[in-house]
């Protein structure tokens, strides 16, 4: 088969070499000619473990071509994949469509024999019905099938999610696209993965609700987080113990500072404004979203209470500033919010992050970037965990303990152990552990009573 990828971003990218590593022939068509150069230098502008290699075994085997052109691309292609950008629309959080109707347009013209044009990028339900009626406005001659293929992949571990999916989704009603997106995913059905065919409008609709109930299991384990600081309780007892639940599941029971990334601010968003508009609001998902608002926000104060009531003048080494681990991502990033709050409460923030200085740094300026966790250590008041790189795991906390100036540690993901850190001396915090924000001295005085000063909800 030869595909079409419209688009090489995150989802265009892991899509177009995994497909390629399928035996496909798969051209990814780009217009930055920055990109496309490391492109086909099989060099990734994405972090993703795997993808570079992935990219560039098949590459020299042919598979893998990069392109600005889309005319003979479209024209050649069984199926056409669009994998471009849908970021929330400023001032009122729909999904920007504008760059897939673009590419709608700019494909229709080179449309040749019977093509499936199948969205991969996240859309509103209704999308796909839209772009065939455009492409049947622009060519009503044309043989063609609208698809919704949904991806479901986790930035960090994309490749395995691709190639071992828990099922493909495809939205169609339209036989020959069936035939079609069926012998697509042949090499995954082999392996037993389920390849689903439903609706248009249940494709569709069913990744904002994935996105939707795992940001609602996140922002939920935050709140019982709280509740465990204010009676004593530890989170990850809970956590553990509600995860042994079938129904329940142990995934995404993981206290933090809120969920970021690509997904699931933007398309929880989205659910809501499409909830809005069918006039059947989800009030649930409605309050997913201010709690994680708040959430952010609330982490910043909790850090300056830590230190004492005020941040002014004091030097807070933040070790991760990405999403979550395993990915340069920066988008809605948790860190986005607490380090500009701590800026502008007079604090200088040394910072290290594995893979996200490149974009984070035109993000977030003013911050003293370092090689290690132990160098953002160096005089620090403070040391705040924001992202779990699993490198962080092993730090030695008494070289840390040596290398700051103050013995403050705030662990907003709960990677040290608390009773390790506290037997150093050092004055820890964590997430729903049922231990009050005390300082070091007073530590000996506080050892098992609830915290005093839950994580405040900001208005």
């Amino acid at each position: 088969m030869k595909i079409c990828m419209i688009g090489a971003g995150y989802v265009g990218l892991v899509s177009a070499a995994c497909f390629s590593d399928f035996g496909w022939t798969v051209t990814c068509v780009d217009k930055d000619p920055a990109r496309l150069a490391d492109l086909k230098a099989g060099r990734s502008p994405i972090y993703e473990p795997g993808l570079e290699a992935l990219m560039e075994r098949n590459i020299k085997a042919g598979r893998l071509l990069f392109t600005d052109t889309l005319g003979p691309a479209v024209a050649e292609a069984d199926v056409v994949f669009l994998a471009v950008g849908t970021p929330m629309r400023r001032g009122d959080g729909y999904a920007d469509l504008s760059y897939v109707f673009t590419a709608v347009e700019e494909a229709a013209p080179h449309l040749r024999d019977f093509t499936v044009v199948t969205t991969k990028s996240t859309v509103p339900v209704g999308t796909s019905r839209e772009i065939e009626r455009r492409l049947k406005a622009k060519r009503p001659e044309a043989e063609f099938a609208v698809c919704s293929n949904p991806e479901f992949l986790r930035e960090g571990s994309a490749i395995q999610d691709f190639t071992h999916p828990d099922r493909v989704l495809v939205g169609t009603d339209d036989e020959r696209a069936r035939e079609v997106m069926g012998r697509l995913y042949k090499p995954l059905a082999l392996r037993g993965s389920p390849v689903m065919f439903v609706e248009r409008e249940s494709a569709e609709l069913a990744k904002y609700a994935a996105n939707a109930f795992l940001a609602l299991k996140i922002s939920f384990i935050n709140e019982i987080a709280d509740l465990c600081e204010s009676i004593g309780a530890d989170v990850q007892e809970v956590a553990s113990a509600i995860g042994k639940d079938r129904r329940i599941g142990d995934k995404f029971l993981h206290p933090g500072p809120g969920y970021g990334g690509s997904c699931f601010p933007k398309d929880v968003s989205a659910l809501i404004r499409t909830a809005r508009e069918a006039k059947s609001p989800v009030s649930i998902i409605e309050q997913v979203e201010r709690v994680n608002h708040e959430r952010k926000l609330a982490m910043a104060i909790r850090i300056e209470e830590a230190a004492g009531g005020s941040v002014r003048n004091k030097t807070i080494a933040i070790l991760g500033l990405t999403f979550k681990p395993n990915t340069d991502d920066m988008r809605d990033a948790p860190s986005l919010v607490i380090v500009p709050m701590l800026q502008e409460r007079g604090a200088t923030i040394r910072a290290c992050d594995p893979q996200g200085r490149r974009q984070a740094e035109p993000l977030l300026p003013g911050i003293v970037w370092c090689e290690s966790a132990g160098e953002a250590a160096e005089g620090a008041d403070l040391l705040v965990v924001v992202t779990e790189w699993n490198e962080f795991r092993a730090l030695d906390l008494e070289d840390l303990k040596r290398r700051m100036t103050g013995k403050t540690i705030v662990d907003l993901r709960n990677v040290f152990d608390a009773d390790a850190a506290r037997d150093l001396g050092l004055s820890y915090s964590g997430i729903g552990r049922g231990q009050a924000h005390t300082p070091a001295s007073e530590h000996n005085n506080q050892e098992g009573k609830a915290s005093l000063h839950p994580a405040p909800t900001a208005s």
